[in-house]
């Protein structure tokens, strides 16, 4: 969730998933894809830099899992394990095979269409 500032100055958290379009003219306005429409104090700038931090923070809280949160109740050394979403990409553009299954296939590189 993000959080926002309404003209009134009372702030609401809202979830950017749901945000369908920003518009600035004047204000602010969050059009949410239920049609929702919200008049926001932050710029159109502020709001895309804090929808980005909020996607870069679940991003980097995906990267380690710890197995205090294990939902199969598996008990083990609680040490942060990958998860098989998040692959490293290596300077070459590589990425690495999902550590969580092992003798997976590596993946297959994408081509560029023919126009």
């Amino acid at each position: 969730m993000i959080v926002v500032t309404r003209l009134n100055e009372s702030q609401f958290a809202v979830n950017p998933d749901l945000i369908e379009r920003i518009h600035e003219n004047p204000d602010t306005t969050l059009v949410m894809i239920d049609g929702a429409k919200y008049i926001v104090t932050e710029s159109l700038d502020e709001v895309i830099d804090l929808i980005a931090a909020y996607r870069a923070r679940i991003i980097s809280l995906a990267r380690f899992v710890s197995d205090d949160h294990d939902p199969h109740g598996h008990t083990g050394d609680h040490s942060p394990r990958p998860l098989g979403i998040v692959r490293t990409v290596h300077p070459g553009g590589t990425p690495e095979p999902p550590t969580d299954h092992p003798g997976a296939a590596a993946p297959v590189p994408l081509r560029p269409r023919n126009s």
